[in-house]
C-alpha cells in the first residue's frame, strides 16, 4: 500500500506537470476560433485546470492511503508535510481559480507546487511510529489546518511575484529588481538542489563521515553530496570519495550548511547560464509573458488569498497549536523556536492585513509584502525545523 501511495504522488507530480503545460500554452499558444473565424477563448485553460483537479485527486489518493497504511495521518515528517504542503497549495490554486480563471496564475503556481513535492520527496519517505507527543487526535487536526492556511498563504505569493515581473521595469537596476532577482534565484536555486541531489542519488553517492558532535561523542554522518563543509574533526569512513575542502566546530551542523552551499553553487551556474543564452535577467525574460495580465487583478487575487488563508492559519498555527500544547505539555505557551516563528508568521500577516485595509498598501507594497510573508512561512519550515533544536525538532 505504502508503494502505491508513492505512485500516485509521483502521477500528480506529472499531471501538475501537464497542468504547467496546458497554462504555459494558453498563456503563449493561440486562441481556439469557431466556425465564423470568431474567437471562442483560450481552451487550454480549462484543460490546466482540468489537468490540475486530476492531479490534486491522484495527490490525495497519496495521503488517504499512507494514512491507512501507517494507521496515523501522514504530517509527522519533513517529507509527509512538506508533500502535504505542496498538495494544500494545489487545494488553494482550485479554489482560487476557480473564482479568477487566470491561466497566469496557474502557469506560476503548478510548477512551484511541482517544486515543493520534488523537494519533500529528497527527506526520507519511511513511515516510523509516533513518538509520544504526536500520538493524539490533535495532530490531523493541527497540522492538517496550518498545511490548508500555508497553502493559501502561497497562492498570495505568487500572485504577489507575477505583480512585481508585470510592474517592475527591468531596464532599470536598481534595490527593487535586484531583491525581484534575489528571489527568482532562490527559487532556481531550489530547483538545481533537486537536480544535483538526484544527480548524486542516481549514482549512489554516499560519503561517511565520524566526528565529534557538540556534546563532544563521536558519532557518524553520511553525506550524499560531496563535502565542500565537514563536520567536526571529520575522519573520511569511506574510500574514494571527496574529504571536505574546511570542517566545522561541533556548534555547527555541517551537513545542512554543506547542503545550502550545494543548493546556492547550483543555483549560480543555472542563473549564469540563462543569462548568457538569454542576455537578460529572469525577470525580464518573463516579463514579456505577462503583458495582457492585469496588475489590479493580481493585487486583488493576492489580497483575497491571504485573506482567506490568514484565519485558517490562525486557526491552526496558534489556537489548535496552543490547545494541543496545553494537553501534551501542561503549557499552552513555551517560546519553542517553531511556536515563535508561528507567532511571526501571525504577527506579519495580521500587519498586512492592517497596512492593506488601514494604510492603502495596495499594489507594489502589497505584492512585497506577499513574498517576504512566505520566505517567513519556507524559514519556518525548513530552517527552524532542520537547524535550530527544540520540542518540534522531531518534524
Amino acid at each position: 500500500m505504502v508503494a502505491i501511495s508513492s505512485n500516485l504522488l509521483l502521477v500528480a507530480f506529472f499531471t501538475y506537470l501537464a497542468a504547467t503545460i496546458a497554462f504555459a500554452v494558453s498563456v503563449t499558444g493561440k486562441k481556439w476560433r469557431n466556425r465564423d473565424g470568431e474567437m471562442k477563448g483560450n481552451r487550454w485553460g480549462t484543460f490546466g485546470f482540468i489537468f490540475s483537479i486530476v492531479a490534486f485527486l491522484f495527490s490525495m489518493g497519496y495521503f488517504i492511503l499512507r494514512w491507512i497504511a501507517g494507521g496515523h495521518a501522514p504530517v509527522s515528517n519533513m517529507f509527509e508535510y512538506t508533500a502535504f504542503l505542496g498538495i494544500m497549495m494545489g487545494l488553494a490554486f482550485i479554489i482560487i481559480y476557480a473564482i479568477y480563471r487566470s491561466n497566469i496564475l496557474g502557469l506560476f503556481t503548478m510548477p512551484i507546487v511541482m517544486l515543493i513535492i520534488a523537494y519533500a520527496s529528497l527527506f526520507p519517505s519511511d513511515i516510523a511510529p509516533l513518538i509520544p507527543a504526536l500520538q493524539s487526535y490533535w495532530l490531523k487536526i493541527h497540522v492538517i489546518t496550518t498545511a490548508l492556511g500555508q497553502g493559501i498563504l502561497a497562492i498570495g505569493f505568487v500572485a504577489g511575484l507575477i505583480y512585481l515581473i508585470r510592474t517592475l521595469d527591468f531596464t532599470q537596476s536598481n534595490k527593487k529588481t535586484f531583491s525581484l532577482e534575489l528571489v527568482l534565484f532562490l527559487l532556481l536555486s531550489v530547483f538545481g538542489y533537486i537536480v544535483i541531489s538526484y544527480g548524486f542519488n542516481a549514482a549512489n553517492y554516499e560519503a561517511n563521515f565520524s566526528y565529534i558532535n557538540e556534546n563532544e561523542v563521536e558519532a557518524e554522518v553520511t553525506y550524499n553530496l560531496p563535502a565542500l563543509i565537514g563536520p567536526n574533526e571529520a575522519q573520511l569512513l569511506t574510500e574514494d570519495r571527496f574529504s571536505p575542502l574546511i570542517t566545522m566546530p561541533g556548534w555547527i551542523k555541517a551537513w545542512d550548511l554543506n547542503t545550502v552551499i550545494w543548493s546556492l553553487l547550483t543555483g549560480v551556474v543555472l542563473y549564469w547560464l540563462i543569462r548568457l543564452i538569454f542576455r537578460k535577467r529572469i525577470g525580464a525574460i518573463i516579463q514579456p509573458l505577462l503583458k495582457g495580465v492585469s496588475p489590479q487583478k493580481v493585487d486583488e487575487v493576492s489580497y483575497r488569498a491571504i485573506a482567506i488563508g490568514f484565519p485558517v492559519f490562525t486557526l491552526g498555527g496558534l489556537i489548535f497549536a496552543m490547545i494541543w500544547a496545553q494537553i501534551a505539555w501542561t503549557r499552552f505557551w513555551g517560546w519553542d523556536p517553531k511556536e515563535v516563528w508561528a507567532l511571526i508568521t501571525f504577527l506579519f500577516y495580521a500587519a498586512y492585513l492592517h497596512l492593506r485595509l488601514s494604510k492603502g498598501w495596495h499594489g507594489e507594497k502589497s505584492a512585497w509584502l506577499c513574498v517576504i510573508g512566505f520566505a517567513i512561512i519556507m524559514f519556518n519550515l525548513v530552517f527552524v525545523n532542520l537547524v535550530i533544536a527544540g520540542l518540534h525538532s522531531y518534524a
